[in-house]
């Protein structure tokens, strides 16, 4: 393949770092521009060896994938890749890469933040200042704080490594529940999350979406965290049984509630807009200029290694690299 300049479909948004990265190395096709998206996908399905995924909900299922006959590669950007049907492409011979690594400390700061913001009420006391009230009275004290909560992450992968050296750093216990104990990670291990949720009185998601993790936060778990739980998503919307999150808050069942994802974004419940103790962000957990050109150079980077008859620099688990053909 070295040599060849392979036919790559862009999927979503022509984002500058992705299109310059490519257009000189690989015959770039483009279906934003195009008037009539699906006559140009048919025009070019025999050719399309690889497909760029980048700023789009549009699912690469295998319906979609099946349309590309000699379909090699799907770089995908982002850490979260639930959008593609990565168990149907490996078992198709196809390569699916995301993007981790790059946005770690990023999507860990704001997971921070997003925590800080909930347990302090920063937002509330910010339109507090603007509203005019406080030459009126100080702002409530605020009866949630750090200073005596352990936080149970839900994941324990790099961002959430990421995160609990944070935690850790403003001295707050850490404790854990994966699919399994990850090596070398020394913080207190749950087998199972509603053990841990009893046990502690914050939880913070930093899990795949997906089949696996779908409503895994449900009302059972949220009651096991109890009247001075907070709970913080940094994961996917999917993870949470969102109408019985809506139900613990109003009724009180936990405290508060930070949000950075959403089940049907950008769509949120109106119930959740209404309601002063929680905190809602709009899927910014990478959100800076300089991370993600850092991902998008990464959906490019692993094209151009696959281009070059080189193994893709970031293959997700169920593609590994060489790919099996059946």
């Amino acid at each position: 393949m070295a040599g060849d300049k392979p036919d790559v479909l862009l999927v979503g948004n022509k984002k500058p770092v992705i299109v310059k990265g490519l257009e000189d190395k690989v015959t770039l096709h483009v279906p934003v521009d195009a008037p009539d998206k699906e006559a140009f996908l048919k025009s070019i399905a025999d050719k399309v060896r690889a497909i760029a995924v980048c700023y789009t909900n549009e699912r690469i299922d295998a319906a979609f994938m099946r349309r590309f006959p000699k379909l090699e590669l799907v770089s995908s950007f982002g850490v979260g890749y639930d959008h593609v049907d990565a168990k149907w492409a490996g078992a198709h011979g196809i390569t699916v890469t995301n993007t981790p690594g790059v946005l770690n400390e990023e999507v860990a700061d704001t997971a921070l933040g997003l925590l800080l913001c909930t347990v302090r009420e920063f937002p509330q006391a910010e339109r507090f200042v603007r509203a005019g009230k406080w030459e009126q009275g100080q702002y409530p004290l605020t009866k949630a704080t750090l200073r005596n909560r352990t936080v149970g992450l839900v994941g324990m992968g790099r961002i959430g490594q990421a995160i609990a050296r944070r935690l850790e750093a403003f001295g707050v216990p850490v404790v854990y529940h994966a699919r399994n104990p990850q090596s070398g990670v020394k913080y207190k291990y749950y087998p199972k999350l509603i053990d841990m949720a009893h046990d502690v009185d914050t939880l913070m998601l930093i899990v795949p979406g997906g089949i696996a993790t779908q409503n895994m936060i449900n009302a059972e778990v949220l009651k096991a965290l109890g009247p001075n739980g907070i709970l913080i998503n940094m994961a996917r919307g999917s993870v949470v049984d969102e109408p019985a999150l809506i139900e613990a808050l109003k009724n009180r069942t936990i405290y508060s509630a930070g949000l950075d994802v959403f089940a049907k974004e950008p769509h949120v419940p109106k119930e959740l807009l209404e309601m002063e103790h929680v905190v809602l962000f709009p899927h910014l957990g990478s959100s800076t200029v300089v991370t993600r050109a850092a991902m998008d150079q990464l959906v490019v980077d692993n094209i151009l290694a696959w281009a070059a008859g080189k193994p893709p620099l970031t293959p997700v688990p169920e593609t590994p690299w060489p790919p099996k053909r059946g």
